[in-house]
């Protein structure tokens, strides 16, 4: 394509990528007849292959379903395509494909980053892993209608009822990179009988189970916000084998912070003021260890950690944590950072998911059980492979530099969608290369068409 191939981590490309998630995908129990038309492999990565190329809808997709060039064959490997409606009764039949299956899928990828010696860039406080966790809307109705047995009900003061469906995101983040791993999510939906809806506490305990059993033996710190600050989370926290660095606020935790007056009062603690001499930030940090996280769970005891940064021009920002990371001089300040690098698992991947062409939030087809959730996990899988090519796939990150210089971000996949449809390509790899070195160069044109031409 006319540029030169600069040194690419193969397993972490786009196409081993996605010869590895078919793998998973085959392995994925298949109920129905062994007569059916599209293997379950085939649905599967066809609802992959919608995220991967961000498709605003179902119906974008189905229509390039009998590409003449076979790309989908040659990138994919998918062999029956099947049409949107098809594709819907297939992972959410009488006996639906459950989103734990799913699963493997995120754990084989994230297991070749570690033997890449990839997520050595991530690691944090003595070679441990921060991770991020929240939850988010990932479908949302108030259509009459237009719900299953495992939404979650809302009722208003005024009556009105929604439906939703949400997800415990995860990702493995880092202060000073962009870049995010996320892990397998954990639907927060309700459950066959369920006398009431189901909550990001509960989700938070199954996911800490599953998290564990995937990975055994990988050192973390979980960064949360407010919510997660509670005895009975602290020691799931314990159990799991998972340091943390949690968000607490006075107005929230007003027995927590009364303890730690007094025992600022009685002399207790440190404090500890660092000035930045390139910004003139000033830094103040201070420290109580072994205090009750509240009257009820005495027992649960809790480092808190006060931060003030004040501006050159004045300006103060506080912030506070709870936590079992040792706190001294000299560990306070990378503390600090990753409890506020908690912010990256709404920053940097639910915004990506929900505005940056992934379309989180969006019903591509809700379904009578698992399908809503099924379709929110495959769109986190397919934010996981580019993020695998962001760090390890020069030619993804001149592809990207290059339309940056031509358009937003997410102007990207409308040129990768142009080429995929317009020409026969062999891999992502050419076709990334074919936009890093601008050989062809899709513009979007009126009534939203595509024009390619050469620049």
């Amino acid at each position: 394509m006319g540029l030169p191939s600069p040194r690419t981590r193969t397993n972490l490309t786009a196409d081993a990528r996605y010869a590895l998630v078919r793998t998973t995908f085959d392995a994925v129990p298949d109920h129905r007849a062994a007569t059916a038309d599209v293997p379950l492999g085939d649905a599967l990565m066809a609802a992959f292959a919608l995220f991967a190329l961000k498709d605003p809808s179902l119906l974008a997709f189905d229509r390039r379903r009998h590409d003449p060039a076979d790309n989908f064959r040659t990138i994919f490997g998918i062999r029956h395509v099947p049409c949107d409606t098809r594709m819907r009764d297939i992972l959410d039949p009488v006996d639906p494909v459950d989103p734990a299956a799913l699963r493997p899928c995120f754990r084989d990828i994230f297991r070749r980053l570690q033997r890449g010696k990839v997520l050595d860039g991530f690691g944090y406080l003595g070679g441990r892993y921060l991770i991020s966790l929240d939850g988010t809307n990932s479908f949302s109705t108030t259509t009459d209608g237009i719900h299953c047995p495992e939404c979650l009900v809302q009722k208003d003061a005024s009556g009105a009822v929604t439906h939703r469906h949400k997800l415990l995101g995860a990702a493995v983040v880092h202060p000073d990179r962009r870049e995010v791993l996320p892990l397998a999510p954990e639907p927060i939906v309700n459950g066959d009988g369920g006398a009431k809806n189901d909550c990001e506490r509960n989700a938070t305990r199954r996911w800490l189970r599953g998290f564990r059993r995937d990975h055994p033996r990988l050192p973390v710190v979980v960064v949360e916000d407010d919510l997660a600050a509670n005895a009975p989370h602290v020691r799931d926290l314990g159990a799991a084998r998972a340091g943390y660095i949690i968000t607490v606020r006075p107005g929230d935790h007003t027995y927590l912070f009364a303890a730690v007056a007094a025992a600022e009062a009685a002399g207790r603690g440190a404090v500890w003021t660092t000035v930045d001499p390139p910004t003139g930030v000033i830094r103040h940090y201070r420290v109580q260890r072994g205090l009750p996280l509240n009257e009820s769970n005495p027992d649960v005891a809790v480092g808190v950690l006060e931060y003030w940064e004040v501006s050159p021009t004045g300006d103060v920002r506080v912030f506070s944590w709870i936590t079992d990371q040792e706190l001294t001089a000299g560990t306070v300040y990378d503390v600090m950072r990753g409890g506020r690098a908690r912010w990256k698992i709404e920053n940097e991947t639910f915004h990506t998911l929900k505005n940056q062409g992934y379309q989180l939030g969006h019903n591509y087809g809700h379904g009578k059980q698992h399908l809503s959730t099924v379709l929110a996990v495959l769109m986190v899988l397919a934010f996981l492979v580019d993020q695998c090519q962001q760090l390890g796939c020069p030619v993804f990150r001149a592809a990207r530099a290059a339309r940056a210089r031509c358009g937003c971000r997410r102007d990207l996949w409308v040129w990768v969608r142009a080429l995929f449809d317009l020409f026969r390509v062999g891999s992502t790899g050419a076709l990334l290369r074919a936009l890093a070195a601008r050989t062809v160069w899709p513009t979007p044109g009126p009534a939203g068409r595509v024009v390619v031409g050469r620049r």
